[in-house]
């Protein structure tokens, strides 16, 4: 059994706290806790029927599920009209994915090693859909702005936009989905090549039956779907209760329990010296976010919640996005890695957290 699963402790000690009516910090510390290994069993079963399926389907699987724990928490926090709080969730997760999950797996591979390596062009694709992904993000602040219209405020719940910014990030929306599903096609047809994870995530054991498979698949989404109704809905009492704003719990607790099973598994490879490897799953997830998981929220924000969710940041994400995309694109461009360039990743990413607490 895998470390992360004994946390599975927490799942039951979350909803009995919830029944109890215990303290608001007490139930969201322990539904957070208790979604890492939900999320984990969602992940290893994805990876499990995206083998078996062939790389076609495969593509189809991980585009499904493979961010489903970050996608159900946000729709929860959706239908209770915590846009800011979804906003804030995603871009935690781009960021911490590029300069957390990237960083800790450049320090933990380059100890003892002089560098590593990886294929230049593969990086530099993820790296080009990663800048995409930062910019059509930033673009409609701009749009607002230009048209006198505030920025979201750190302490808001959700903030109010013309219908014509909501129209504006309808249509990027689509152009950013119909660009992750050409990426699938680039990544898993017309150079597959360059793109190889599951030839190097596979176990010798084999794999798991389809249906073995699906049935953790649903139990795993049924367990991720509970608790997020149990942490959403201990998140604005935590928040007060705790001193700290929802604006940092979400960027930098919320988006990291959705993104366990990642973190795990691309650190453990960078150690086994399969930093190209690593450099996909942590860029290529925040690419994901950004150009699949971030988009659906915006169309799902037009039928569920109390009104639609522009793709209009405030100024520390906006800061946070485009930092993370210039240094991750800085230091993977060589094709190289040390641990040095991994730690500095990681003080990137310190130094965004202190300024998100103290926002």
């Amino acid at each position: 059994m895998r470390p992360v699963f004994i946390l599975g402790v927490f799942i039951p000690v979350a909803f009995a706290l919830r029944l109890a009516d215990a303290s608001p910090e007490a139930v969201f510390a322990t539904s957070a806790l208790g979604m890492v290994p939900a999320a984990a069993l969602m992940g290893d079963a994805t990876e499990e029927l995206a083998a078996r399926s062939g790389p076609g389907i495969g593509g189809l699987v991980n585009v499904t599920f493979g961010n489903a724990p970050e996608l159900i928490i946000a729709i929860f926090a959706l239908a209770d009209g915590l846009q800011e709080v979804v906003k804030a969730s995603l871009v935690g997760s781009i960021v911490g994915n590029v300069l957390l999950v990237l960083g800790a797996a450049m320090l933990a591979g380059g100890i003892g090693r002089v560098r590593q390596t990886f294929d230049r062009t593969a990086a530099q694709t993820q790296v080009g859909m990663l800048m995409l992904t930062v910019i059509a993000l930033v673009i409609p602040s701009t749009l607002a702005l230009a048209r006198h219209v505030s920025l979201p405020g750190v302490n808001e719940i959700r903030h109010g936009f013309a219908h014509d910014i909501q129209e504006v990030s309808l249509a990027i929306a689509i152009v950013l989905i119909a660009t992750y599903l050409a990426g699938l096609l680039f990544s898993l047809r017309t150079h597959r090549d360059l793109f190889n994870p599951a030839a190097d995530l596979r176990d010798t054991e084999g794999t798991w039956p389809v249906r073995k498979s699906m049935t953790i698949l649903a139990a795993g989404g049924v367990l991720v779907a509970l608790l997020s109704d149990v942490l959403v809905g201990s998140i604005e009492h935590a928040a007060a209760s705790l001193g700290i704003s929802q604006f940092f719990l979400a960027a930098f607790v919320v988006a990291v329990v959705g993104n366990a099973a990642e973190h795990y598994v691309a650190v453990v490879v960078a150690v086994k010296d399969k930093m190209h490897l690593a450099v996909n799953i942590s860029i290529g997830s925040s690419a994901q976010i950004g150009l699949f998981v971030a988009p659906i929220l915006v169309l799902l924000s037009f039928f569920v919640g109390p009104t639609p969710m522009p793709l209009v940041f405030n100024v520390y994400e906006i800061a946070a996005l485009l930092g993370a995309g210039l240094a991750a694109g800085a230091l993977v461009s060589d094709g190289e890695s040390t641990w040095f360039e991994g730690l500095q990743l990681i003080a990137l990413y310190a130094v965004i957290g202190i300024v998100f607490f103290a926002a």
